[in-house]
């Protein structure tokens, strides 16, 4: 497997998702005879429909167990999620982020021990060990994803364009686009851009891939080389006018319609919107593409994956039974594949059939291609976290980028555990 998938234990996109709402959904009334109604909580409001497809399946299997989705907008459920567990009322089956959400909610006690359930082996053991602590596994992730630009693969052809290998080739590709009015990459610097493109930015600009535990404990330092030269490098895009003008203020919704409607050629996020992509714009021809930061030589990586969306039970519930049940549910391959297909997700979970046209020409870089776990979800620290997207948006709005590097080291060891 050329693909190389540091997945460190204790290490989280992503929850990267396309403005999930909240909601509920499932069926049957809380507890009624022996029927048990259990809450499965998540961050992705855009795969509701096949969850309640896939639910519907579930409850005519399991007739006395009835599954209601609790579903919050991925920032809010970074942020109350853990409080939601410890009251109990949400949440038998829940979702976590890998990283600093992962480390505060096993330091909490709330992952329910899942090593020894038969349905572990039904995912690919090298993706799950994200999920792991102290030798036990907490959580398992359910989705992989590409957490690197997705480009106009026709664009590109129609333009004589091929993927760029090294930094220089990539400013020459990025020109041309310009020469034919178009935006190289939409960038929503207002929501998840700069949380999502950071990871492709720096992965060649810093290979060690303990670069950010290295920077807890006092090893490292944003104002050195690596991540100064990241900065540099996204002055470089705004300065050259490589992402669109007012990109703080662009979402991801008016990013993907850029792309969409073939304004810009690449969209600043992962694969998680190929799917949001295709449904605005059926005759789009899509791919990934990593910028390369470094001269071709220097690569060690292509491109960035993560191992998300990581199923657990609540340590707290008292219907832990059918909350594993459930989990074993989705772990099935049949099911798996319902949910990849219909979601446009590729999956840890083993003997997944991939049907469309977009997860079989991109499955490629699951096996092909060497990829890195994406580099911010090995910050576990939430301050140090946010000081060093900080820098990327204060760069982005005209900072030099050694005085943002300066002032997001200060909050770094202001923080330090």
């Amino acid at each position: 497997m050329k693909q190389k998938l540091w997945l460190a234990a204790g290490a989280v996109g992503a929850g990267l998702i396309l403005g999930a709402c909240a909601g509920e959904s499932g069926g049957g009334s809380s507890e009624d005879g022996d029927t048990t109604q259990i809450s499965f909580m998540h961050w992705r409001g855009e795969d509701k429909a096949v969850l309640d497809e896939i639910i519907a399946d579930f409850e005519e299997a399991n007739p006395d167990i009835r599954v209601e989705q609790n579903i919050y907008p991925s920032d809010q459920y970074q942020a109350t999620a853990q409080r939601m567990l410890q009251e109990g009322s949400t949440g038998d089956v829940f979702t976590s982020f890998p990283g600093a959400q992962f480390e505060s909610i096993a330091r909490a006690g709330f992952f329910e021990d899942l090593s020894g359930e038969e349905f572990v082996s039904n995912f690919d053991e090298s993706l799950i060990t994200v999920g792991q602590s102290d030798g036990m596994q907490y959580a398992l992730p359910y989705q992989l994803v590409f957490n690197m630009p997705v480009y106009n693969k026709g664009m590109f052809d129609e333009l004589g364009l091929e993927v760029p290998k090294s930094w220089t080739e990539f400013q020459e590709m990025a020109d041309t686009l310009l020469e034919n009015d178009i935006t190289p990459i939409a960038f929503p610097g207002a929501d998840i851009g700069p949380n999502q493109f950071m990871n492709s930015m720096m992965m060649n600009n810093a290979p060690d891939e303990d670069i950010f535990e290295k920077l807890q404990n006092g090893e490292e330092s944003l104002t050195n080389e690596w991540w100064v030269k990241t900065l540099e490098d996204f002055k470089l895009l705004a300065d050259k006018g490589y992402i669109q003008d007012n990109a703080l203020g662009t979402n991801q919704d008016s990013a993907m319609a850029m792309v969409a409607n073939e304004e810009a050629a690449m969209i600043a996020t992962g694969s998680y919107h190929m799917t949001s992509l295709l449904a605005l714009n059926p005759d789009l021809e899509l791919d990934l593409l990593a910028p390369i930061t470094v001269e071709e030589s220097e690569a060690t990586y292509e491109g960035i994956n993560t191992a998300t969306f990581m199923l657990a039970v609540n340590s707290n519930s008292e219907k832990k039974d059918q909350a594993k049940a459930f989990i074993d549910y989705l772990s099935q391959p049949e099911v798996a594949s319902k949910y990849a297909n219909e979601t446009g997700q590729h999956l840890t979970v083993s003997g997944v059939e991939y049907e469309s046209k977009e997860l079989q020409n991109t499955a490629y870089w699951i096996d092909e291609r060497t990829t890195r776990f994406q580099p911010r979800f090995l910050i576990t620290n939430a301050q140090i976290e946010s000081a060093v997207l900080s820098s990327i948006e204060n760069v982005l709005g005209g900072e030099d980028p050694m005085a943002a590097a300066e002032a997001a080291q200060q909050i770094v060891e202001e923080n330090r555990e």
